[in-house]
């Protein structure tokens, strides 16, 4: 494992130390999670660090337009907004009810676009919509290879956000992209009491770098999402 690998910073406070430094640069990534786990909430964040640093980002989503996805980050005092506006993040939203039209968007204009872009950080929220686009196994498989594979040939980095089965809250709903990106973050919460929840994160693979693969419980503040490193989880 080579360590002196470039690194992509989260922002996610914590993260970053459970990864030795970061996402691997050019890696292809997954979170994983239930509802209410914070799965678009990381991808913001994720963005928003990119955006800070002068990157330039895109954010392709296949449940919220433009204005709710500017809403839900100006609620954590992310100001997305103005970056759309000088342009150093695109955010795009693609419709799963033309299934057809959304997948030739995918392969035949998203590559293009992200080189001439020339796109530091890519969001993609989520892929579970991108799979339920097919009934066909075979097809979902080729479709998500083929979405990586491009992803990765642009040389971004890339999150992709998955929603979990309901009886196995460590696969994705096709037990397909934690197999096919590079590396997994996985989000869980449990009812500790009736009005307490427990939310746990933990890296459950990451290609080419040494990680934690402890699970540390974390909070999603007014500031966003904070691993507390200094937490057990029992």
């Amino acid at each position: 494992m080579d360590e002196n690998i470039e690194r992509v910073t989260t922002g996610v406070e914590g993260l970053d130390d459970m990864l030795n430094g970061g996402i691997p640069k050019g890696h292809v990534f997954t979170v994983m999670g239930s509802f209410g786990t914070g799965k678009t909430t990381f991808a913001l964040q994720f963005l928003w660090e990119g955006l800070k640093r002068g990157e330039k980002c895109i954010f392709i989503s296949l449940e919220e337009d433009k204005d709710a996805i500017s809403i839900t980050a100006k609620s954590y005092g992310w100001d997305i907004a103005k970056y759309i506006e000088s342009e150093q993040i695109v955010v795009e939203k693609l419709s799963p009810a033309d299934a057809h039209t959304t997948i030739n968007r995918l392969k035949s204009d998203l590559p293009g676009f992200i080189k001439s872009f020339d796109a530091d950080r890519i969001a993609i929220d989520s892929v579970s919509l991108l799979n339920m686009l097919s009934d066909e196994p075979k097809e979902k498989r080729e479709h998500l290879f083929g979405l990586c594979k491009m992803v990765k040939d642009t040389g971004a980095t890339a999150l992709l956000t998955a929603e979990v089965k309901d009886d196995n809250p460590r696969s994705s709903r096709d037990g397909l992209v934690e197999y096919t990106t590079d590396g997994v973050i996985l989000l869980k919460y449990e009812m500790v009491k009736a009005s307490e929840v427990k939310l746990t994160i933990q890296v459950v693979k990451m290609r080419r770098i040494k990680h934690t693969r402890h699970p540390k419980p974390y909070e999603i503040t007014d500031d966003g999402i904070e691993v507390l490193l200094e937490g057990a989880v029992f």
